[in-house]
């Protein structure tokens, strides 16, 4: 088949209409017509249904969109292979973490890493599904589990807790509970428990909801947690990483904890060899480094029962 035709199909595909497909191609409709009929004609077969409001694919032609779709893969991966064999970090990096992670411990972060690589771009997707990694939706992930997918590279980076946190203002005005069954005084501020997050937070968050809480705030995201106890609303359910970069906070019932988390970091093994990714992979191994060393001074500093 002829190569250009396919990368014409392919783009018509994607974006569903002729006009958009030559936008993108810097053709005019008729030119990308013309090659999508004769691409039809040496198959011997329909590509698309067209109608008033745009194209959708055949079945054969979705057949034909499965096999470009990986060529286009296939190509992008060498593509950086071939940028990153050249001296420097540079071009696109797409990574994807939970919310909570993403927002709370590596976006302030970055500014260091573009310092060490101004020319990176890096399209950080921050959600709490996960992304397949072997089809290219990301080239690195952060999980809060180690990923079960074949062909990745995984490295176990650090593990986390759930535990309570407040600011003194908030325990100035409302007091310090001294008992788990002291919670049932004050508000707590959470992810609701049948919303996606780590199971021991949500089981955390369960337990001490069963105190008869007289008030609550329930956000779908860590960041919204801990602005709200920033903002002396209450008693927070926050990772316990955090205490690295809001020293203020205080920690309430410190004998209370969720069972660990653990955090791993994955990419395929097609690009062990990319600078990218593992620039990027050194960086948070630093970044991880750096934050462990703090927690151990804190907890020599602040010790507590576990």
């Amino acid at each position: 088949m002829d190569w250009d035709k396919l990368r014409i199909f392919h783009a018509v595909a994607d974006a569903g209409s002729l006009t958009h497909a030559g936008d993108v191609l810097h053709l005019s409709q008729s030119a990308v017509s013309r090659q999508i009929r004769a691409l039809e004609d040496s198959l011997g077969t329909t590509l698309f249904h067209r109608h008033a409001r745009g194209l959708i694919l055949t079945e054969q032609g979705e057949l034909l969109f499965e096999a470009t779709s990986s060529m286009v893969r296939k190509l992008d991966t060498t593509a950086a292979r071939i940028r990153d064999s050249e001296e420097g970090v540079f071009g696109e990096l797409k990574v994807t973490t939970t919310t909570g992670f993403g927002t709370l411990w590596l976006v302030p972060r970055l500014a260091k890493l573009y310092d060490r690589y101004p020319d990176l771009k890096i399209d950080l997707m921050l959600e709490e599904r996960v992304l397949d990694l072997p089809m290219r939706e990301a080239d690195v992930a952060i999980r809060m589990k180690e990923p079960n997918q074949q062909d990745l590279i995984r490295r176990r980076l650090l593990n986390i807790r759930m535990r309570l946190y407040a600011t003194p203002e908030y325990l100035e005005r409302a007091g310090t509970p001294e008992r788990v069954e002291d919670m049932g005084a004050h508000r707590l501020i959470c992810q609701n428990p049948q919303t996606p997050q780590v199971s021991s937070g949500a089981v955390l968050s369960q337990m001490v909801l069963a105190q008869n809480m007289k008030s609550t705030l329930m956000v779908n995201n860590y960041f919204g947690v801990l602005q709200a106890v920033l903002s002396h609303v209450g008693i927070g359910v926050l990772p316990d990483y955090l205490s690295v970069d809001f020293p203020n906070l205080i920690r309430v019932l410190p004998d209370i904890q969720s069972g660990e988390v653990p955090v791993f970091l994955a990419f395929p093994e097609e690009l062990r060899t990319s600078r990218r990714v593992a620039a990027f992979r050194d960086f948070v191994l630093e970044e991880i480094q750096s934050l462990r060393r703090q927690q151990t001074e804190e907890e020599i500093a602040n010790p507590s029962v576990d």
